[in-house]
């Protein structure tokens, strides 16, 4: 795996628990900054879903 470049909201700047992204020409990794190590591996399309799910409210409790 090629060295990843893992961004974060601004609003987690300073914080210990967030989400963490890194994006490539050919997938979506996403991980949380409490388990750095613990990685999930998205296609383009499937990131493209997710962020449409969670835009549309499919995952509000």
């Amino acid at each position: 795996m090629e060295e990843l470049s893992w961004t974060r909201p601004v609003s987690c700047a300073n914080a210990n628990n967030c989400p963490e992204v890194a994006v490539t020409s050919e997938a979506v990794y996403v991980r949380s900054s409490l388990q750095p190590s613990s990685i999930a591996e998205l296609t383009l399309a499937e990131w493209r879903d997710l962020l449409a799910g969670i835009r549309n409210g499919e995952f509000d409790v």
